[in-house]
């Protein structure tokens, strides 16, 4: 066991706070064809073969309608004039049969033509070239007007990624150049070592996280991939925390319990440490009094344990929402429970799995699956 208050204590100047779940990003619009592709891919269901028959007599209901009205007026008219109904039953099954055989072969063509939508209503992206050609003139209409509908969402798809790389590009140079100031002033309120200048310090290194935060939510929902997935040092990762989060624990007293591992993990390194500070960020939030364990199984899942005030059992299955604060949120006013919410939005695009255990008055144990099966070594 390592008991790190010494260790905290030494590294305590080069070392910060990440950003907990009080602070509320701006929300992230989604891509303009992102909803429509995954509406269609989400809610196709391929239809029985007896609903495409019955789509397809559908379409000739009215022709049936017709075709037997007019047999009722040739039996009519023939039995005014007292002549034999006979030929009118035998030319009506005449035409029956005939129609049957040829609403079969169109009927084959018709499953094909269904069937083939559907493919491309699973690719839904190319389906200005993908259509089938037109059959008629209607059929030529619709087509046009799919195509002047996808060229306005490209349009407007275009438009809405120059305008979301101009925001990315507007953040970064506004981190960057935040930077400096902020560097100036921790460098004057380490030139004393007073307790009003250690929570000074303590702030101020929130809204340097803060800042970073901005970036990894817009990289998060970003079209292109920030991930570099490799075999990574668990223990490195979880030290690297640690460091960053030990003037936080020196400051409450917070004892500290770590047994190091040898684990290595599939992951990415930099969104893996993101997840672990933000957990360490909220059990430091939440804990007054005791210790913080952190601990790694044999089957590769994280375990991140605090003492704290724990959560509420009607809270617990909602606190990985977007804005969900529960009972704790409410009663500290700050919190809009944005951390854990992207905490758990990282951990799918890494293939992890992250729940959490917790009792009311006891603690809370964030739990974080590391074992992955789908990514793949870069």
């Amino acid at each position: 066991m390592v008991h790190n208050e010494q260790t905290i204590e030494k590294d305590n100047r080069k070392n910060s706070e990440p950003v907990s779940d009080q602070e509320q990003m701006p929300d992230s619009e989604p891509m303009p064809d992102q909803n429509l592709a995954q509406t269609g891919t989400q809610t196709l269901q391929p239809a029985s073969p007896g609903r495409i028959l019955w789509g397809f007599l559908a379409q000739y209901r009215f022709t049936a309608i017709m075709f037997m009205l007019f047999g009722v007026i040739f039996m009519g008219v023939f039995s005014l004039y007292d002549l034999e109904t006979e030929a009118v039953i035998y030319a009506a099954l005449l035409c029956l049969l005939t129609a049957c055989l040829i609403l079969g072969a169109r009927f084959r063509a018709y499953y094909k033509k269904h069937r083939r939508l559907e493919q491309i209503r699973q690719n839904i992206e190319v389906i200005q070239e993908e259509l089938p050609p037109p059959a008629n003139l209607m059929e030529r209409d619709l087509e046009e007007i799919i195509a002047d509908l996808w060229h306005v969402n490209q349009r407007d798809r275009n438009a809405w990624l120059a305008q979301r790389q101009d925001s990315i590009d507007y953040y970064t140079a506004w981190v960057h150049q935040i930077k400096a100031p902020i560097a100036v002033m921790k460098l004057i309120l380490q030139g004393q070592d007073t307790e009003e200048n250690k929570e000074l310090l303590s702030e101020l290194f929130r809204i340097e996280q803060y800042t970073e935060m901005v970036l990894c939510y817009f990289r998060l929902d970003s079209a292109s991939s920030d991930f570099v997935i490799r075999s990574c040092d668990l223990d490195g990762i979880i030290r690297q925390a640690i460091r960053k989060f030990a003037p936080q624990f020196v400051r409450k007293r917070i004892r500290l319990v770590y047994d190091p591992t040898q684990v290595q993990v599939l992951t990415d390194e930099k969104w893996l440490l993101f997840i672990v500070e933000q957990i360490l960020s909220n059990a430091l939030k939440y804990t007054e009094t005791g210790a913080i364990t952190i601990r790694v199984d044999e089957q590769k899942v994280l375990y991140i344990t605090d003492t704290g005030i724990g959560i509420a059992p009607e809270d617990l299955p909602r606190i990985f929402e977007k804005g969900f604060t529960g009972y704790n949120g409410r009663a500290d006013k700050k919190s809009t429970g944005l951390g854990l919410y992207l905490c758990k939005k990282t951990a799918d695009k890494l293939s992890h799995r992250l729940s959490a255990v917790s009792e009311a008055g006891r603690g809370t144990t964030i739990q974080v699956d590391l074992h992955a099966e789908t990514l793949e070594i870069e």
